[in-house]
């Protein structure tokens, strides 16, 4: 047995001297070591050393500077990720496991995942399920980690040295991008709670991963690991003697605080999201960031919102002034900026953000391919490579993405659009979608974090004054004078109409 404190002892010595050789060390354990067996315990130690290993195998500190920008915009999913996918298939059915009754299988998987997606029924995960959710997820799932991160990373808010928590990990395409958009000399302890079949997909994409990337599978429950498993089933267990389990649930609360909590695409499936993600603020960081996604639809999209605001409202206390997290006032940090700071919005909240797709890759065209079709099926419903997507960033140290407030002398309140139907007015606002008109005039939902009806933007004439509109990104805060304000009542929305009298600028991408 080494003695691991005697290796941390002398690499904490070593750190501020050389980079560290794990023979040398092995000559400061006491007894004798082997060196891989050091090179092994620096290993497992380097996220609380704080150090990385180098080619040479010598490790040195880990860079101070936060992650820079990866330019992250995939074109495909990275090719040895899909082979490792194929191997997970070709192990489970064969090498025609895309024909035949396997192929049948995991294409009537999918198709019911899809179908209780839409209707928001249970999602149940069996290895067959879980197969067919990454044959067809993995791809934009991994895309989506990326363009979200980069909200981070703008700010040099993501460090290199990084303790992850993947709430509901699923089968790893938020897991693969995060690791992808981090430079190789980042140092990163990973933890996945996964509790259904797909934490064995998982664990093989994990295999792909580099040895900084540190990871560990937690099957069990956001609930359990997190403290909030029932009274009754806590006693169940008791009464059960099942000391290991309880021991494993309990192993949270050492003390470990988390710099980046992700919630990829598993708020919906939760009995009660908004606890959830309360009770992850206890193990995030001071400065660390909650990170949550869902699918574009409008009912899971919407659904992110509504938790998003339950969760910042219980920080900031009910009408009766009590606080739910007295020390955790939860910010957002974006996309849906609220930029009057006593205001909060009611509105439907259905806004996503649009990336370009991916290629095709070749496990989806290989089952897509393989379908019986009838002359009126059209190829592609197994083909996935659409990026669209909604999130939210939460943080609790108050900082926003852009230190941006409306001006109360200036702009209009959105809050405020019914009681000036027909005026021209100036405002302030955040871009939250695409172009959402189908061939008509451009149109945009915009939001400035009071309104209690949908906004939307809409460019009657475009101008050199005015195509900022267009052009400006999804998250992009834009100052907009001289706009028409008026009601769609077929819509039940407030139309903010732009035309050549209207100038629009932007204030921050």
């Amino acid at each position: 047995m080494i003695d691991e404190q005697a290796v941390r002892d002398s690499a904490k010595y070593l750190r501020n001297v050389r980079p560290i050789d794990p023979g040398e060390v092995a000559d400061y354990v006491s007894g004798g070591a082997h060196p891989a067996v050091v090179r092994q315990t620096l290993r497992e130690a380097s996220y609380d050393l704080g150090l990385r290993e180098r080619e040479d195998g010598t490790f040195v500190p880990v860079d101070s500077d936060p992650v820079p920008d990866p330019e992250w915009g995939p074109e495909a999913f990275p090719e040895p990720y899909a082979r490792a996918l194929e191997d997970e298939l070709v192990g489970e059915y064969g090498a025609n496991w895309h024909v035949g009754d396997a192929g049948d299988e995991l294409r009537a998987a999918i198709r019911r995942l899809k179908r209780d997606y839409y209707h928001e029924n249970p999602v149940e995960y069996d290895r067959t399920a879980a197969l067919g959710y990454a044959i067809y997820h993995l791809p934009d799932y991994y895309a989506v980690i990326g363009y979200v991160l980069a909200d981070l990373i703008e700010n040099g808010l993501l460090d290199r040295r990084l303790r992850v928590l993947d709430v509901g990990a699923g089968v790893g395409g938020p897991a693969l991008g995060l690791h992808d958009v981090l430079p190789a000399d980042a140092v990163v302890e990973y933890t996945a709670i996964e509790p259904s079949p797909a934490a064995d997909v998982l664990e093989t994409m994990l295999d792909e991963t580099r040895p900084s990337f540190r990871s560990t599978i937690r099957r069990e429950t956001a609930e359990s690991f997190l403290g909030l498993e029932s009274e009754k089933k806590k006693n169940a267990r008791d009464r059960n003697g099942d000391e290991a389990d309880r021991a494993d649930t309990d192993q949270h609360a050492n003390g470990d605080t988390y710099d980046l909590v992700l919630f990829g695409n598993v708020l919906s499936e939760l009995a009660d999201p908004v606890a959830v993600v309360t009770a992850a603020l206890d193990v995030l960081a001071d400065d660390g960031s909650i990170v949550a996604l869902a699918p574009a639809d409008r009912n899971t999209a919407t659904g992110l919102r509504e938790i998003e605001r339950a969760v910042v409202g219980e920080s900031a206390g009910d009408e009766d002034g009590a606080d739910a997290s007295p020390n955790r006032d939860v910010t957002v940090y974006s996309p849906t900026l609220r930029l009057w700071p006593d205001a909060e919005p009611d509105d439907r909240g259905w806004s996503f953000d649009v990336r370009p797709d991916l290629a095709v890759p070749p496990f989806q065209a290989r089952l897509d391919e393989a379908a019986d079709r009838g002359p009126t099926d059209e190829p592609g419903e197994f083909v996935n490579v659409d990026v669209q997507f909604a999130d939210a960033i939460l943080r609790t140290d108050g900082t926003r993405r852009v230190d941006v407030r409306a001006d109360p002398e200036r702009h209009l309140r959105m809050a405020d659009s019914e009681t000036h139907v027909t005026d021209r007015v100036d405002l302030l606002c955040v871009k939250l979608s695409h172009d959402l008109a189908d061939g008509g005039n451009p149109l945009f939902k915009v939001s400035d974090g009071s309104e209690t009806v949908d906004h939307y933007a809409v460019c009657t004439r475009e101008t050199s004054l005015n195509d900022t509109l267009c052009t400006a990104g999804y998250g992009a805060v834009l100052s907009v004078e001289n706009v028409l304000v008026l009601w769609n009542g077929d819509e039940e929305a407030y139309n903010l109409v732009v035309d050549d009298g209207t100038v629009v600028d932007l204030v921050a991408p």
